[in-house]
């Protein structure tokens, strides 16, 4: 046992505010992450972690140590593998918006696994913005525009987006010629997870892009209950081509406006500003990039 595993172990509970979750994270007995934090206190001679029956928080003292632990175990895991020109390896915990995942990234996962062996990916779906640090995860995959200031990443794709509605839905209020006759059409109001409010529709109007709040009878906050919504006949919806794609092939949602469309929706990799970039989360970034941009040229 050394200096650079108690400030490992010291920064995950940190994470975590849990001693049992650090322990299982790091796939250690509790009694060890216990006796490493003990010893690290003696040793610096001062309480880094106040504990309750209920939490584990930092002290004043422990918040800048974490801080200092945080940037030395980057500096020392990105020296390391430079100089020893190892791969990666080590656990990866990653959060997938769900549809994302379903259509381009779980088919082909097995791929990267193949090129990182030493890599233990953990994998979780959400379409929310978690908190990163407090949930232990390292990387999340979302779409849309990023909101949380406290997150950076990096753009991997951005995916087509059209506005559609269903045949019977079209056949009650009839086909838009324009954006004027949206005022006598319904929307399915998709909520954001972020700000708690209906997200309006975009439409592309000349060069610029104009916005347009419909009126609704039903509100959603989830992407299959979104297009769920749309194929009952109770509204317009602007989605990612490529998860209705079975449906217009088939017939049962036709597009809208079509020259008018959506904007492109971004997809991006986010991790909190307050982490360097672990070279685990880069080549898994590296990675995404690849399959998105395979996929996109496939269907050029």
């Amino acid at each position: 046992m050394d200096r650079f595993q108690e400030m490992q172990v010291f920064v995950r509970i940190a994470d975590r505010h849990s001693f049992s979750l650090a322990a299982d994270d790091l796939q250690i007995p509790r009694a060890t992450v216990t006796n490493l934090i003990k010893r690290l206190e003696a040793r610096i001679g001062v309480r880094l972690l106040e504990r309750t029956t209920r939490q584990v928080r930092l002290t004043l003292e422990g918040e800048e140590y974490y801080r200092r632990c945080v940037r030395l175990l980057a500096d020392l895991e990105e020296t390391d593998g430079a100089f020893r020109n190892a791969p990666p390896k080590g656990l990866l915990r990653v959060n997938l918006q769900g549809t994302l995942a379903k259509h381009f990234i779980m088919p082909t996962l097995g791929t990267f696994l193949d090129a990182y062996p030493g890599i233990a990916l953990h994998v979780g779906e959400d379409d929310r913005l978690i908190d990163m640090v407090r949930e232990g995860v390292d990387c999340v995959l979302r779409a849309g525009v990023l909101q949380d200031s406290s997150l950076v990443g990096r753009q991997v794709a951005t995916m087509e987006q059209v506005t559609v509605a269903s045949p019977a839905y079209l056949q009650r209020y009839g086909m838009p010629d324009d954006v004027e006759d949206l005022d006598a059409h319904l929307a399915v109001d998709y909520v954001s997870s972020v700000t708690g409010r209906p997200v309006p529709l975009d439409f592309r109007l000349d060069d610029e892009y104009v916005t347009r709040r419909l009126k609704s009878n039903i509100s959603v906050n989830g992407a299959d209950l979104y297009t769920g919504a749309a194929l009952a006949g109770l509204g317009l919806v602007q989605v990612p081509r490529y998860r209705i794609e079975s449906e217009l092939v088939d017939g049962r949602l036709q597009i809208v406006l079509a020259d008018n469309p959506p904007p492109p929706m971004p997809v991006s990799v986010l991790y909190p500003q307050s982490r360097q970039l672990s070279r685990r989360v880069k080549v898994f970034t590296e990675w995404l990039s690849e399959q998105f941009a395979r996929v996109q040229d496939k269907g050029r």
